[in-house]
């Protein structure tokens, strides 16, 4: 009896996984249904359950990404990916606060996200989206193409001093600084916490 069986992925933020995933799932002959961040569709027979469930964590592991084992994580992922993909598409111009924008993308009351993601990350939202937009401004700052003020409003920044001040209260060094070291240092997204 074919049926489908649904993964959720922890840690999956960038769309260069989907296809290392896909490309892996398939040469083991796992027919991908849908792959997209976060959550993985296959194919799936009854009596092969277990093994296939082996074959698609080993997969995963071998990547660095583990399983959300519950609703909570699931949601603390998808919070997790809804903030990235804000800083993904510039210039970021929300026309609402951060919390509604979450809250309508999720289809959840804030409160519940907020206190989800706190209880699971030992951080709070703002605190996460505040280190997601810094490693962002070194990017963009390691792109040479950007003055100060140009990031600022890519970033929706109400002023280069606001972001200035972010940025030197989580790196420990001022912009200009970073732009004037001669080795930059970067998390990727996935690994922020």
């Amino acid at each position: 009896m074919e049926s489908t069986r649904i993964y959720w992925i922890m840690n999956m933020v960038c769309r260069r996984c989907l296809k290392v995933i896909k490309h892996e799932l398939e040469e083991i002959n796992i027919e991908v249904i849908s792959l997209e961040l976060g959550k993985l569709t296959v194919g799936s027979t009854k009596k092969m359950d277990k093994e296939m469930d082996a074959k698609v964590i080993d997969v995963l592991h071998s990547n660095g990404f583990e399983i959300a084992k519950s609703e909570e994580e699931m949601l603390v992922e998808e919070v997790k990916i809804t903030l990235i993909d804000l800083i993904k598409d510039l210039p970021m111009h929300l026309k609402e606060k951060t919390s509604e924008h979450l809250a309508m993308t999720l289809h959840r009351d804030y409160k519940i996200l907020s206190k989800l993601f706190s209880k699971n990350e030992n951080t709070t939202i703002e605190k996460y989206f505040i280190k997601l937009k810094v490693e962002k401004v070194k990017e963009l700052i390691q792109l040479q193409q950007y003055s100060f003020s140009d990031i600022a409003y890519l970033l929706d920044y109400s002023s280069v001093n606001h972001l200035s001040r972010q940025f030197k209260n989580r790196t420990g060094m001022s912009m200009t600084d970073y732009k004037n070291a001669e080795d930059w240092e970067r998390q990727f997204y996935d690994e922020i916490i």
